[in-house]
C-alpha cells in the first residue's frame, strides 16, 4: 500500500463510530490527498468502503492484513 497523506485507526469503534471517525479524518484533507483506514473485519469492511464512495471519494486499495485487521487507502474527492 502506498504512503498516505493522513492515517486513522478505527479498530476500536463499532458502527456507526467507525464511519464518524472516518468522515471527520478525511474531511481534514484536501481534494486529492490519501487517507489510510485501518479497520477491523465485518461490519466495518463492509460498510466503510461503501459509505466513502457514497460521499465521493475513491477506494484505491483494500488490503487484508494478517491480524485479521484490514487497511483501506481512500483519495478524498472534490468538495
Amino acid at each position: 500500500m502506498s504512503k498516505a497523506d493522513a492515517f486513522v485507526d478505527i479498530t476500536d469503534a463499532v458502527c456507526p463510530m467507525t464511519f464518524v471517525k472516518a468522515k471527520v479524518a478525511i474531511e481534514e484533507l484536501d481534494a486529492g490527498q490519501t487517507l489510510e483506514i485501518h479497520m477491523n473485519g465485518g461490519e466495518p469492511i463492509q460498510n466503510v468502503p461503501r459509505s466513502m464512495k457514497d460521499e465521493g471519494h475513491t477506494v484505491l486499495d483494500v488490503q487484508a492484513n494478517d491480524d485479521g485487521t484490514f487497511s483501506i487507502l481512500v483519495k478524498k474527492g472534490e468538495d
